[in-house]
């Protein structure tokens, strides 16, 4: 899954640990749904959009599917 999170984060001037602070998980929660390591639960997914005022498909974006 792809995801626009980095980039939502960075037009905050927000680092990786302050955004993970607001979420109640780690920096390394953060990093690795930036990197695409981990997908985010669906409470986490919902927290997110919520922070960004933003709705999730709009923040992660699956990967299309072969034919």
């Amino acid at each position: 899954m792809n995801n626009r999170l980095r980039v939502l984060r960075a037009e905050r001037n927000w680092s990786q640990a302050e955004l993970a602070d607001a979420l109640g998980v780690s920096r390394q929660t953060i990093n690795a749904i930036e990197t695409g390591k981990y997908d985010p639960s669906l409470p986490l997914a919902f927290k997110i959009a919520g922070l960004f005022s933003a709705a999730i498909e709009s923040i992660f974006i699956p990967d299309e599917e072969a034919p």
